[in-house]
């Protein structure tokens, strides 16, 4: 088992390196051959997939798990390097799919209730179902245009609108998820295990925000009344789930409905056709990786302190682990958007366009700004305020996997003095 894990951890850690090297001299101009396509974003996707995959599997060391686990993590890892890196579109859409077996592996094998059999159910039919129209819109335009290479795609497409727009849109509005399509994702959450809670919230979600992004650039997206009106219940339903993180009970749920109050941000500035949108996104989804991340891994380490997720019964953190309660107050900050963090640039970043594009947009992401500060508070003055449980376990000891964790999360959040590294232009 300790062999395994280390052959592990040693496979994710050289391709991360050699990744992130190579990254760092990608431009936005598509450098392609015949299977693989690297742009900044997704290079920027390849080290944020082997990254979360190498702290997964750091944070779920004492867990005790088997080389089955191990392996449906490196799939998984592999079929995301691979999605991310397509040159076609539909290699992109296999892979799109096939990230679906693992995550559902994961979740059903090692989840913690009988729901999570819903759960799993759940995701398969919102996900699948959503991406069929994908398919056939993506076979119809490969078919005329006599290749399925995302650069030839662009050179040859016209520009779509309209309904087709919104058929195409849809999977990865369900992947993302967009307010409305979400119910899948608070039950994967809640059932799933620590490491496919931190690759469902930090890896999985992005595939969405990064098919946007691959089919505005090659099939030429317009932005219409219907983009209007996807960003716009994009950004009110984001607002609605800020308003819902107040009323969760479960903490892991907690998380996950802040995740799509987030994820509405990137919606909006990928679909308004503007370069800082696109800036705003990628800043966005590169940050709540990481900060979804280590909030789902201080759930866990909490809850193996008071043996409940319940955020009523878990008060009183800082009196017997104030180590765990610094760090809740670090992740809750930069959740909430505080300075010098890459969740402050992101957001900031799509202001601009929000207001040039429309009032209401600016008046919506000035509110989710209000809320998402007030759950952050509520949510870290209720776990770590008040008067412990008598059953919680007492003792400030933090293992070192657990510290390697939360500070290999941290430390990419402060790449807002690196921000040159995003830049399109």
């Amino acid at each position: 088992m300790f062999s395994s894990n280390w052959l592990s951890l040693v496979f994710f850690l050289v391709v991360s390196v050699l990744v992130g090297l190579t990254s760092l001299n990608s431009s936005f101009s598509w450098s392609s051959d015949m299977m693989f396509s690297f742009s900044t974003m997704s290079s920027l996707m390849v080290v944020l997939s082997c990254f979360l995959c190498l702290l997964a599997l750091i944070s779920s060391w004492e867990m005790k798990l088997s080389h089955l686990f191990n392996f449906s993590i490196l799939i998984l890892a592999f079929v995301l390097i691979l999605a991310f890196s397509s040159s076609s579109v539909l290699s992109f859409y296999i892979f799109f799919e096939v990230s679906l077996i693992p995550t559902l592996a994961l979740i059903v094998g090692w989840g913690y209730q009988p729901e999570r059999l819903q759960a799993g159910s759940y995701m398969m039919m919102y996900t699948v179902s959503a991406s069929l129209p994908l398919l056939v819109v993506l076979l119809f335009h490969s078919s005329n245009a006599g290749s399925m290479d995302f650069y030839l795609l662009n050179l040859s497409s016209s520009g779509i609108s309209g309904l087709i727009l919104l058929s195409i849109l849809g999977a990865f509005l369900v992947k993302l998820p967009m307010y409305g399509v979400h119910l899948w994702l608070p039950k994967a959450h809640v059932e799933a295990p620590l490491a496919g809670s931190m690759i469902l919230a930090g890896i999985l979600l992005k595939l969405g925000g990064f098919g946007i992004f691959q089919m505005k650039y090659s099939l030429n997206l317009t932005l219409d009344s219907f983009s209007i009106l996807v960003v716009s219940f994009s950004l009110w339903g984001g607002f609605l789930a800020s308003m819902m993180c107040l009323r969760q009970m479960d903490v892991k749920s907690f998380v996950a409905y802040s995740s799509v109050g987030h994820m509405s941000i990137v919606v909006a500035g990928l679909l308004l056709d503007s370069t800082w949108g696109v800036f705003s996104a990628l800043v966005t989804m590169i940050a709540h990786g990481f900060s979804s991340s280590a909030m789902f891994c201080l759930a866990y380490f909490s809850y193996k302190k008071s043996f409940t997720r319940n955020i009523p019964y878990m008060k009183g953190l800082l009196q017997i682990v104030p180590t765990i309660s610094l760090w809740w107050f670090v992740f809750c900050c930069i959740n909430m958007a505080c300075p010098p963090t890459l969740n402050l640039l992101g957001e900031l970043s799509v202001v601009p366009i929000l207001w040039s594009s429309s009032l209401f947009f600016a008046f919506i992401m000035g509110l989710m700004v209000f809320i998402s500060a007030a759950y952050n508070m509520y949510l870290y003055s209720s776990l770590n305020h008040g008067k412990f449980q008598s059953y919680v376990l007492p003792g400030d000891s933090m293992k070192s996997s657990m510290l390697i964790s939360l500070v290999s999360h941290f430390l990419p959040l402060l790449l807002i003095l690196k921000s040159d590294l995003f830049n399109f232009w």
